[in-house]
């Protein structure tokens, strides 16, 4: 019998199992709370139910743990990435950020990304498929354990397209933002997407709150076709009307992170097609200097971001550039995966 994961259920899911298999529906969310509460994911621990159903919870569930198979710390800014092993072998990748107010965990949702963006190193060890709600959730757990923490934000920017595996990112942020339980705000919580435009407006209609981060790079349509091929699909005159229309539908700012790339979208001329295109909107900008992968040739002046946002400025269009962190660790997403992919050794129970 394939046993169940337990962490990907909702507390009406659990408590309908667990009333199926002759249980009262309290019992629920006792469970809920041991798991998602008090982080205890051994049923031989909890010790306010019965010996009896502890027996039928090892019978019929299973729970979805990761494995950390590297761990990287920062000398610089207290930047912490994490390689975590996932129950069948596959790699992804986690980074835990320090900031004034508090620790933030940016999260991968794929193993790999089909998108392809040219500049992004997550893509180029192919995609090998979704993360489950657990995998997703137990990113945030695994590392809070580990560092003895409890993170205030959380960023769903690592490896993968978040939108690209909606039903599961939905299931998540239910699961992280449930008050029986983790009860995160999702106003803490920034979903990154480069732009799928119909989950856009799927997103819209569920008024959770989060922050919405469109990764947009260049104010062409056939440029960022060529380093976004997305844009190909849903080019960028629909990506900004779905998202005028998610900002109308939730009373949201939306963030456009830009990379600035040295001779690809770093001119004057780009910073005005870039004001051009968001004068108006509730919008924010976060400029980022481009990371350096080894199979790419991309690269960003510091000094080159500045005078990008000081022109956006004087345009009228509120712009920061995006602090970097963890660069003595390689802290931008994909390429502690890559490296192992090619070295993967069984490890870990399967869930």
């Amino acid at each position: 019998m394939e046993k169940i994961d337990i962490l990907s259920l909702d507390l009406p899911e659990l408590e309908k199992w667990l009333t199926e298999m002759g249980e009262k529906k309290f019992r629920g969310k006792q469970i809920f709370q041991w798991l998602h509460v008090k982080r205890i994911f051994d049923f031989d621990e909890m010790t306010d139910i019965s010996v009896q159903l502890r027996a039928k919870l090892k019978e019929h569930f299973c729970v979805n743990r990761l494995f950390v198979q590297k761990k990287l710390e920062s000398s610089i800014d207290n930047t912490v990435k994490y390689l975590y092993k996932l129950s069948d072998g596959n790699f992804v990748e986690t980074v835990l950020m320090d900031y004034s107010y508090g620790k933030s965990i940016c999260i991968s949702t794929q193993v790999g990304c089909k998108m392809g963006c040219r500049f992004c190193a997550s893509a180029i060890a192919g995609f090998v498929r979704n993360l489950e709600p657990s995998e997703i959730l137990m990113q945030i757990y695994e590392t809070e354990k580990d560092m003895g923490i409890r993170v205030s934000g959380v960023v769903l920017m690592g490896i993968g397209e978040p939108l690209d595996n909606y039903d599961n990112v939905i299931k998540f942020l239910r699961l992280i933002s449930d008050k029986n339980g983790n009860n995160l705000s999702l106003r803490h919580v920034s979903l990154s997407t480069c732009g799928i435009v119909p989950r856009i407006y799927e997103l819209a209609e569920l008024h959770l709150g989060l922050t919405l981060s469109v990764s947009l790079h260049s104010a062409d349509n056939d440029k960022r076709s060529e380093i976004m091929p997305v844009n190909r699909t849903y080019n960028m005159n629909s990506l900004i009307e779905a998202c005028r229309s998610y900002i109308e539908k939730t009373g949201r700012r939306v963030t456009f992170e830009y990379a600035v790339i040295d001779n690809v979208n770093s001119s004057d001329k780009d910073a005005d097609k870039l004001a051009d295109l968001l004068r108006g909107m509730n919008c924010h900008v976060n400029l980022i200097p481009v990371n350096k992968v080894r199979e790419r040739s991309y690269r960003t002046a510091r000094s080159g971001v500045s005078e990008f946002a000081k022109r956006l400025g004087q345009r009228g269009i509120n712009a920061t550039v995006r602090r970097t962190l963890g660069s003595d660790i390689e802290a931008a997403c994909g390429q502690l995966r890559r490296d192992a992919a090619g070295q993967n050794t069984n490890g870990g129970a399967v869930c």
